[in-house]
């Protein structure tokens, strides 16, 4: 199975647009490509999986057993050319001491050939001493090529190439010159996504030409060829049941933070996947259960507050006992008010609070959650209540003036959530929380939503109700210091 496992020195070296930029450049070559990332995020995978034409999916140490991690890869690149593994900081960058966590040990657990991309502005004769160390500090990764980028010009270039010769034994695969024009939009959560994106596809093939022209892709799909995979026992996956549970899925400009897994586990727990624009759309359709998944809610709060009648049919159907999750900007949208920079929007007012947007993250990272009493999805077969949830949170927004009583769902071990201690908000058959879940084998959440949205299904006369009744005067009165 070839697969290569593209890394850097250090974060920010630009290895996710040199990643979209090789997807897209074999495809263009009619190579099938599966991109994969690795660590806990959605925005490098939408770019990803957009320049690709598959859907790019995570492998994780901290969420995922290393077994877990090698059935993943082996069968998501089934009836691949190569995959593609996109790491994240630097190579040997991770939790722990050992580099357990790293890049590095990704490379060795799935015998990746890692080739190395290196921001080689202002460098010269120093860029030797950088790979020789990268080389030396852990002989079983297996530094196979890098690429060069943002290079000053040709003349840069040849310097760099010739040290590089003379001084190591690794391949130059390619060399960018710095060119503005390729870079994606980056603010406070990381790139601007694909779905965001004004040109998007526009962006995507610009970035592939300049890989095509400054890469040599033969080479790194040789390179990619020498992969050692272990040999690792894919079984089958579960029989997809009935589709029998409708789920809302709010995927838009301002909502789209969902791991393609966990969207597939859904449908194999019987969940039809009903899409829902929150910006465009007036009403709900006839739905079991509602997930408002994570993005960027504070970005696009007015077209959210001016959408009144859905943010009325969402209160309404919450209030009459609809199953519904958030994630972290879910439980934004659902909270009072919004406030950023000055400016504040109601939103859909089920949660008792105020959101309010700061210039550093309030949490960020890794998240360990316990499970209390108040939970509200029961363990079902094949989906046992996890005494542990390992998750992850990014978020610049706190949850503010909270009224009691609450009732969470988690205590957190590890992570900020609401406020430190506690996370998962409860309200009837709504869950709430900061933290992002991922279904894995120790947190099948997605069955054991599906199964308690069966459990719950509203009466077939609320469920086919017209929302479009449901409007302005459904919601309260806008909080003081609105701007509409």
């Amino acid at each position: 199975m070839a697969h290569v496992l593209i890394s850097a020195a250090h974060k920010s070296s630009g290895k996710t647009t040199v990643s979209i930029g090789l997807c897209a450049a074999l495809v263009a070559r009619g190579r099938v490509v599966q991109p994969f990332k690795k660590g806990p995020d959605y925005i490098d995978p939408m770019w990803l999986g957009r320049a690709a034409a598959r859907p790019c999916h995570n492998l994780d140490f901290y969420t995922m057993g290393t077994e877990e991690i090698l059935v993943a890869l082996a069968r998501r690149s089934s009836g691949a050319d190569v995959a593609l593994i996109e790491g994240n900081k630097g190579l040997y960058d991770g939790l722990d001491l050992d580099g357990s966590n790293s890049n590095a040990a990704l490379a060795k657990l799935c015998g990746a050939p890692v080739v190395l991309v290196i921001d080689a502005r202002g460098m010269t004769r120093g860029i030797a001493p950088l790979i020789l160390g990268y080389q030396a500090f852990d002989l079983q990764v297996r530094i196979a090529g890098v690429i060069l980028n943002q290079l000053g010009g040709h003349r840069h270039e040849s310097k760099l190439r010739a040290v590089i010769e003379h001084y190591t034994d690794v391949p130059v695969l390619g060399a960018l010159h710095r060119d503005p024009t390729l870079a994606v939009t980056e603010r406070h959560l990381g790139l601007m996504t694909s779905a965001e994106h004004t040109d998007a596809d526009g962006q995507i093939a610009r970035i592939a030409d300049a890989v095509a022209t400054q890469v040599d892709l033969e080479r790194l799909l040789a390179v990619a060829s020498t992969a050692t995979f272990p040999g690792v026992n894919v079984a089958p996956l579960p029989a997809v049941r009935t589709r029998d549970v409708r789920v809302g899925i709010a995927r838009d400009d301002a909502f789209g933070f969902y791991y393609p897994g966990d969207l597939e586990a859904l449908e194999r727990a019987g969940a039809e996947l009903v899409f829902i624009d929150t910006l465009r759309d007036t009403r709900l359709p006839p739905l079991d259960a509602l997930f408002i998944g994570g993005g960027f809610p504070e970005n696009r709060m007015e077209a959210l507050e001016a959408n009144r009648s859905l943010r009325a049919a969402i209160r309404t159907h919450i209030e009459a006992g609809l199953p519904a999750y958030a994630e972290c900007g879910g439980l934004m949208y659902l909270a009072r008010t919004l406030s950023w920079s000055g400016r504040c929007y109601e939103m859909v007012g089920v949660i008792p609070g105020d959101i309010v947007m700061h210039q550093r993250p309030q949490g960020r990272g890794y998240v360990r959650l316990q499970e209390t009493a108040s939970a509200p999805w029961p363990s079902t077969a094949g989906a046992p209540m996890a005494r542990e949830i390992r998750a992850h949170e990014f978020h610049y927004s706190s949850l503010e003036n909270l009224e009691p009583p609450v009732t969470f769902a988690y205590r957190v071990l590890r992570g900020q959530g609401v406020d430190g201690k506690h996370d998962g908000i409860v309200y009837k058959n709504l869950l709430a929380c900061y933290a992002h879940l991922r279904d894995v084998e120790d947190n099948r959440w997605t069955r054991r939503f599906v199964d308690f949205a069966r459990s719950h299904r509203c009466s077939a006369a609320f469920r086919a109700r017209d929302t479009t009744a449901i409007g302005e005067s459904s919601l309260p009165p806008p909080a003081k210091g609105i701007r509409s």
